[in-house]
């Protein structure tokens, strides 16, 4: 049988070249030398979003997908994934439905938590998603207790990723904010972190971490190629309420 052709929607670069990469490799783990599932990626800059974040414009921000989704089916995509957490966000809002289904990102870190054993998950992302429904819908639905940064936090990390991680910038100074963030995190109980804005584990590797992490980036990527070489169902999800 051959594979499904994956569909990445690209919205920040980092996160969706590591997904694109992760996908490569793990096809070719998975498959052989040189072979992988078929993989389409968009490019669409997330400049021209940026504006529709700031003021929770999320009709805005649900067509940019639709659209960019529309361009994957039309290359032959059977499915896509969006590796930016903020964006499912958006995804979750109610319109229209996406021309091919999508493998939602906070699901695939959810159950990977639940396999782990987890009981309380730390929460590492921009302030929209840190603040945001998608983490605590997708962990609660499974039981998981989660914790946020507090505010100051947010705002380190959030201009972190922003100013430095999606321009391709990874300093050890952030490096080590981010972990004493994660340490306090620890002592507040959580038992894991997930690192949810997709270029974070480009910063934060595993030996860097206080706590064990759930790379949000990798996980969905290695998801999509397990549903593309049929290991993981087809996902049935258009977008919209989970």
């Amino acid at each position: 049988m051959a594979a499904k052709h994956i569909g990445i929607l690209a919205h920040s670069a980092e996160g969706a070249t590591l997904c694109y990469r992760t996908a490569w490799m793990e096809g070719v783990r998975r498959l052989g030398a040189h072979n992988h599932p078929e993989i389409t990626l968009t490019g669409v800059p997330m400049h021209d979003a940026l504006e529709a974040w700031a003021t929770g414009d999320l009709e805005t921000l649900r067509a940019i997908f639709l659209a960019d989704a529309r361009k994957l089916a039309a290359a032959g995509a059977d499915f896509f994934v969006l590796p930016d957490n903020t964006a499912h966000i958006a995804l979750e809002a109610p319109g229209e439905r996406f021309a091919i289904p999508a493998l939602h990102i906070a699901e695939v870190v959810a159950d990977r938590a639940v396999a782990d054993g987890r009981n309380k998950v730390g929460i590492l992302g921009t302030d929209w998603t840190m603040s945001g429904p998608v983490y605590p819908g997708a962990l609660g639905r499974r039981g998981v207790a989660w914790e946020i940064p507090e505010a100051a936090e947010r705002a380190t990390i959030h201009a972190i990723i922003f100013d430095e991680l999606c321009l391709g910038i990874f300093t050890d100074e952030s490096r080590a904010a981010y972990v004493r963030i994660i340490e306090k995190l620890a002592a507040r109980g959580c038992d894991a972190v997930a690192l949810v804005c997709t270029e974070i584990p480009l910063l934060v590797a595993p030996e860097d971490s206080p706590l064990p992490t759930l790379d949000s980036t990798r996980l969905l990527a290695r998801a999509a190629v397990e549903v593309a070489i049929g290991e993981r169902p087809m996902p049935t999800w258009r977008g919209g309420a989970v």
